[in-house]
Protein backbone atom coordinates (compact mmCIF):
# COMPACT_ATOMS: atom_id res chain seq x y z
CA UNK A 1 0.00 0.00 0.00
CA UNK A 2 1.51 3.39 -0.87
CA UNK A 3 1.13 5.70 1.84
CA UNK A 4 1.13 9.93 1.81
CA UNK A 5 4.00 11.48 4.02
CA UNK A 6 2.16 13.81 5.83
CA UNK A 7 -1.16 13.09 4.85
CA UNK A 8 -4.13 12.46 7.22
CA UNK A 9 -4.00 8.75 8.81
CA UNK A 10 -6.23 6.00 8.37
CA UNK A 11 -9.70 5.84 10.73
CA UNK A 12 -8.60 3.89 13.45
CA UNK A 13 -9.47 -0.09 13.07
CA UNK A 14 -10.23 -2.57 16.24
CA UNK A 15 -7.25 -4.96 14.24
CA UNK A 16 -4.84 -2.70 15.36
CA UNK A 17 -2.05 -2.59 18.16
CA UNK A 18 -2.25 0.97 19.49
CA UNK A 19 1.35 2.73 21.19
CA UNK A 20 0.72 6.12 22.15
CA UNK A 21 3.53 8.45 23.47
CA UNK A 22 1.43 10.95 25.80
CA UNK A 23 3.18 14.39 26.59
CA UNK A 24 2.28 16.15 23.21
CA UNK A 25 0.18 13.30 21.68
CA UNK A 26 -2.58 12.26 24.06
CA UNK A 27 -1.75 15.92 26.28
CA UNK A 28 -0.77 19.06 25.80
CA UNK A 29 2.49 19.84 26.99
CA UNK A 30 2.93 21.77 30.03
CA UNK A 31 5.54 23.62 31.25
CA UNK A 32 7.13 22.28 34.57
CA UNK A 33 8.87 19.10 34.51
CA UNK A 34 5.96 17.05 36.25
CA UNK A 35 3.27 17.64 32.61
CA UNK A 36 -0.18 17.30 32.83
CA UNK A 37 -2.25 15.40 35.26
CA UNK A 38 -5.02 13.16 35.12
CA UNK A 39 -7.82 14.24 31.94
CA UNK A 40 -11.36 12.71 32.58
CA UNK A 41 -11.58 12.64 28.83
CA UNK A 42 -8.46 10.99 27.90
CA UNK A 43 -9.57 8.30 30.48
CA UNK A 44 -12.73 7.89 28.94
CA UNK A 45 -10.93 7.77 25.36
CA UNK A 46 -8.21 5.16 26.45
CA UNK A 47 -10.91 2.73 28.08
CA UNK A 48 -12.85 2.93 24.71
CA UNK A 49 -9.73 2.15 22.94
CA UNK A 50 -8.71 -0.61 25.19
CA UNK A 51 -12.00 -2.11 24.65
CA UNK A 52 -12.54 -1.41 21.30
CA UNK A 53 -8.78 -2.97 20.20
CA UNK A 54 -9.29 -5.68 23.37
CA UNK A 55 -6.25 -4.27 25.21
CA UNK A 56 -3.93 -4.42 22.17
CA UNK A 57 -2.83 -0.63 23.53
CA UNK A 58 0.21 0.70 25.62
CA UNK A 59 1.56 3.80 26.47
CA UNK A 60 5.23 4.47 25.93
CA UNK A 61 6.54 7.72 27.20
CA UNK A 62 9.78 9.84 28.76
CA UNK A 63 8.37 9.71 31.53
CA UNK A 64 8.28 6.78 34.66
CA UNK A 65 5.84 4.05 34.58
CA UNK A 66 4.84 5.16 38.35
CA UNK A 67 4.42 8.81 36.40
CA UNK A 68 2.19 7.14 33.74
CA UNK A 69 -0.15 5.70 36.02
CA UNK A 70 -1.12 9.21 37.34
CA UNK A 71 -1.97 10.23 34.65
CA UNK A 72 -4.24 7.43 33.84
CA UNK A 73 -4.82 6.29 37.44
CA UNK A 74 -8.37 4.43 36.12
CA UNK A 75 -5.74 1.74 33.76
CA UNK A 76 -2.94 -0.38 34.87
CA UNK A 77 -2.02 -0.21 30.96
CA UNK A 78 0.65 -1.80 29.00
CA UNK A 79 3.67 0.75 29.57
CA UNK A 80 7.11 1.88 28.76
CA UNK A 81 8.64 4.17 30.72
CA UNK A 82 11.91 6.68 30.40
CA UNK A 83 12.18 5.40 26.71
CA UNK A 84 11.60 1.71 27.12
CA UNK A 85 14.24 1.47 30.35
CA UNK A 86 11.09 0.16 32.42
CA UNK A 87 8.37 -1.70 30.67
CA UNK A 88 4.71 -3.45 31.54
CA UNK A 89 3.33 -5.92 29.87
CA UNK A 90 -0.11 -6.55 29.52
CA UNK A 91 -0.22 -9.38 32.38
CA UNK A 92 1.16 -6.66 35.01
CA UNK A 93 5.16 -7.71 34.97
CA UNK A 94 7.47 -5.01 35.41
CA UNK A 95 11.01 -5.51 33.79
CA UNK A 96 14.06 -3.02 34.04
CA UNK A 97 16.91 -2.57 32.25
CA UNK A 98 19.69 -3.73 34.34
CA UNK A 99 22.63 -0.41 34.79
CA UNK A 100 25.25 0.57 36.74
CA UNK A 101 24.18 2.73 39.28
CA UNK A 102 27.59 4.89 40.58
CA UNK A 103 27.65 6.78 37.63
CA UNK A 104 24.74 8.18 37.14
CA UNK A 105 24.41 8.95 41.31
CA UNK A 106 27.31 10.97 40.29
CA UNK A 107 25.37 12.54 37.71
CA UNK A 108 22.98 13.66 39.50
CA UNK A 109 24.87 15.71 42.40
CA UNK A 110 26.35 17.70 39.33
CA UNK A 111 22.62 17.91 37.53
CA UNK A 112 21.54 19.17 40.97
CA UNK A 113 24.27 21.90 41.60
CA UNK A 114 23.56 23.06 37.95
CA UNK A 115 19.92 23.84 38.28
CA UNK A 116 20.40 25.45 41.78
CA UNK A 117 22.97 27.79 39.97
CA UNK A 118 20.74 28.46 36.69
CA UNK A 119 17.51 29.91 37.74
CA UNK A 120 14.89 28.13 34.85
CA UNK A 121 16.69 24.51 34.80
CA UNK A 122 14.79 21.81 36.47
CA UNK A 123 16.00 18.05 37.07
CA UNK A 124 13.58 15.49 36.93
CA UNK A 125 15.10 12.46 38.41
CA UNK A 126 13.60 9.46 36.74
CA UNK A 127 15.17 6.64 38.88
CA UNK A 128 17.25 5.31 36.53
CA UNK A 129 17.70 8.17 34.11
CA UNK A 130 17.89 12.30 34.35
CA UNK A 131 16.49 14.25 32.72
CA UNK A 132 17.33 18.55 32.47
CA UNK A 133 14.38 20.70 31.43
CA UNK A 134 14.90 24.23 30.11
CA UNK A 135 11.49 25.33 28.85
CA UNK A 136 11.29 27.90 30.82
CA UNK A 137 15.00 29.52 30.53
CA UNK A 138 15.35 28.53 25.90
CA UNK A 139 18.31 30.68 26.58
CA UNK A 140 19.83 27.60 28.52
CA UNK A 141 19.29 25.24 26.36
CA UNK A 142 22.98 25.29 24.60
CA UNK A 143 24.67 25.06 28.19
CA UNK A 144 22.10 22.23 29.05
CA UNK A 145 22.77 20.28 26.41
CA UNK A 146 26.75 20.72 26.61
CA UNK A 147 26.68 19.85 30.02
CA UNK A 148 24.54 16.43 29.85
CA UNK A 149 26.68 15.06 26.69
CA UNK A 150 29.68 16.44 29.19
CA UNK A 151 28.46 14.30 31.80
CA UNK A 152 27.66 11.47 29.90
CA UNK A 153 30.59 11.41 27.98
CA UNK A 154 32.85 10.89 32.04
CA UNK A 155 30.27 8.34 32.55
CA UNK A 156 31.14 6.15 29.80
CA UNK A 157 29.18 4.30 26.79
CA UNK A 158 26.38 2.36 28.74
CA UNK A 159 24.58 5.66 29.27
CA UNK A 160 23.52 8.20 26.05
CA UNK A 161 22.01 11.67 25.95
CA UNK A 162 19.04 11.88 24.46
CA UNK A 163 17.11 14.89 23.30
CA UNK A 164 13.18 16.17 23.26
CA UNK A 165 11.76 19.74 23.22
CA UNK A 166 13.42 21.46 25.59
CA UNK A 167 14.44 18.76 27.74
CA UNK A 168 17.83 16.81 27.31
CA UNK A 169 18.20 13.29 29.14
CA UNK A 170 20.86 11.09 30.28
CA UNK A 171 19.89 8.01 30.25
CA UNK A 172 21.32 3.50 29.67
CA UNK A 173 22.26 2.68 26.23
CA UNK A 174 20.46 0.11 23.97
CA UNK A 175 16.91 0.48 25.08
CA UNK A 176 14.14 2.94 23.19
CA UNK A 177 10.89 3.48 21.89
CA UNK A 178 11.05 0.84 18.93
CA UNK A 179 12.63 -1.89 20.88
CA UNK A 180 9.79 -1.30 23.45
CA UNK A 181 7.30 -1.56 20.40
CA UNK A 182 9.47 -4.80 19.40
CA UNK A 183 9.04 -6.51 22.95
CA UNK A 184 5.56 -5.29 22.84
CA UNK A 185 4.54 -6.78 19.71
CA UNK A 186 6.04 -10.64 20.66
CA UNK A 187 3.47 -10.71 23.69
CA UNK A 188 -0.42 -10.79 23.43
CA UNK A 189 -2.82 -8.79 22.96
CA UNK A 190 -0.46 -7.48 20.71
CA UNK A 191 1.30 -10.46 18.67
CA UNK A 192 -0.48 -10.51 14.89
CA UNK A 193 -2.04 -6.67 14.73
CA UNK A 194 -1.23 -3.96 12.84
CA UNK A 195 1.37 -1.81 14.79
CA UNK A 196 0.57 1.79 15.02
CA UNK A 197 2.84 4.85 16.63
CA UNK A 198 1.77 7.95 17.75
CA UNK A 199 4.23 10.94 18.62
CA UNK A 200 5.04 14.20 18.66
CA UNK A 201 9.44 14.42 19.60
CA UNK A 202 12.50 13.23 18.34
CA UNK A 203 12.55 10.60 20.58
CA UNK A 204 9.19 9.07 18.97
CA UNK A 205 11.33 8.70 15.67
CA UNK A 206 12.23 5.52 16.83
CA UNK A 207 8.75 3.87 17.45
CA UNK A 208 8.05 5.35 13.53
CA UNK A 209 10.99 3.85 11.70
CA UNK A 210 9.96 0.14 13.86
CA UNK A 211 6.24 0.41 13.02
CA UNK A 212 7.47 1.42 9.41
CA UNK A 213 9.76 -1.77 8.98
CA UNK A 214 6.55 -4.09 10.58
CA UNK A 215 4.31 -2.36 7.54
CA UNK A 216 2.06 -0.39 10.13
CA UNK A 217 0.99 3.19 10.79
CA UNK A 218 3.36 5.91 12.26
CA UNK A 219 1.54 9.16 12.78
CA UNK A 220 3.66 12.11 13.90
CA UNK A 221 1.85 14.72 15.70
CA UNK A 222 2.46 18.53 14.88
CA UNK A 223 5.47 19.67 12.55
CA UNK A 224 8.89 18.97 11.83
CA UNK A 225 10.68 16.50 9.94
CA UNK A 226 9.80 12.98 10.34
CA UNK A 227 10.18 8.94 8.59
CA UNK A 228 6.23 9.16 9.96
CA UNK A 229 4.04 8.36 7.03
CA UNK A 230 0.72 10.22 8.79
CA UNK A 231 0.73 13.44 10.44
CA UNK A 232 -2.05 14.85 12.92
CA UNK A 233 -2.32 18.51 13.33
CA UNK A 234 -2.07 18.80 17.36
CA UNK A 235 -3.34 16.97 20.66
CA UNK A 236 -7.05 17.75 20.22
CA UNK A 237 -6.28 16.24 16.43
CA UNK A 238 -5.41 12.42 18.07
CA UNK A 239 -8.69 12.67 20.15
CA UNK A 240 -10.50 13.61 17.86
CA UNK A 241 -9.14 10.81 15.39
CA UNK A 242 -9.62 8.19 18.00
CA UNK A 243 -13.16 9.45 18.62
CA UNK A 244 -13.98 8.72 15.28
CA UNK A 245 -12.75 5.24 15.49
CA UNK A 246 -13.93 4.12 18.35
CA UNK A 247 -17.65 5.71 17.23
CA UNK A 248 -17.03 3.62 13.95
CA UNK A 249 -16.09 0.42 16.19
CA UNK A 250 -19.01 0.63 18.00
CA UNK A 251 -21.54 -2.35 17.73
Amino acid sequence: MTRRRGGSPPTPRREWAYFFDIDGTLVELEDSAAGAGPDAELQRLIACVCRVAGGAIALISGRSIVDIDRLVPHHRLPAAGQHGIERRDAAGRISRHAVPAQGLHWARGELATAVAQHHGLALEDKGLSLALHYRRAPRLGGYAHSLMRSLAARIGSQYCVQTGKRIVEMKPAGKDKGVAVLEFMQEEPFRGRTPVFVGDDITDEYGFATVNRLRGHSVKVGPGRTVAHWRLRDVGAVRAWLALGTEEAAP
